[in-house]
C-alpha cells in the first residue's frame, strides 16, 4: 500500500469508514478555519477589538495547519490497517 493512493479509501468496508470519519473531521476543521478568518476580517473594521481579530487569525491559522495533519494521520492509519489486512490474507494461503 502506498501513501496518498486514491484506491486506499476503498480497499475494504473498514477503510471506507475510516476515510469517511477523517473526511468529516477535515471538513469541520476547514469550515472552522474559514469562519475564524471571516470573523477576524470583520473584527478588523473596529479598531477597539483589533486584538480579538488578531487572535481569530492566529487560531484560524492553527486550524489551517491541522488540515494537512489530518490527511497525513488518515493515510498512516489506512496504511497501518492495510498492512495487517495483507498479512491476514497471506496467512490464509
Amino acid at each position: 500500500m502506498v501513501l496518498f493512493d486514491p484506491d486506499n479509501r476503498s480497499r475494504s468496508d473498514r477503510h471506507r469508514r475510516i476515510w469517511a470519519a477523517y473526511e468529516l473531521g477535515y471538513t469541520v476543521v476547514d469550515f472552522c478555519a474559514a469562519l475564524l478568518f471571516l470573523v477576524g476580517s470583520v473584527l478588523f473594521f473596529y479598531p477597539a477589538i483589533e486584538t480579538a481579530a488578531i487572535w481569530f487569525f492566529v487560531v484560524g491559522s492553527a486550524f489551517f495547519g491541522l488540515k494537512p495533519t489530518i490527511r497525513l494521520v488518515r493515510e498512516l492509519h489506512l496504511l497501518r490497517i492495510g498492512d495487517l489486512d495483507d498479512l491476514a490474507a497471506a496467512a490464509k494461503r
